[in-house]
């Protein structure tokens, strides 16, 4: 078996060969950005689409029987689901 432990052609333990590749995600995430706000369009309204969310998750859990209501606070109480309060995000 021959194990040759020459470094000859590495440098830092890369190959020569190589060329490094760096990409600045932040210009990239920037770029996207701005390409999601520009296809909502001039008449997006954030405030209006948030006040919607709002609506449509009280109606999801409203009208609830007992039994439902019951394992909804559980699952609230689990923090599987989101509470009422400001900022609601499940806590998993």
């Amino acid at each position: 078996m021959n194990q040759d432990n020459s470094t000859e052609g590495v440098a830092d333990g890369a190959p020569d060969d190589l060329i490094p590749f760096t990409i600045d995600l932040t210009f990239e995430e920037a770029r996207r950005r701005a390409e999601v706000v520009t296809a909502l369009g001039p008449a997006w309204d954030p405030v209006a689409a948030l006040r919607g969310e709002d609506e449509a998750y009280a109606l999801l859990y409203s009208g609830l029987d007992a039994e439902q209501q019951r394992t909804y606070d559980m699952l609230v109480a689990a923090g599987v689901l989101p509470g009422d309060g400001p900022g609601r995000a499940a806590a998993h």
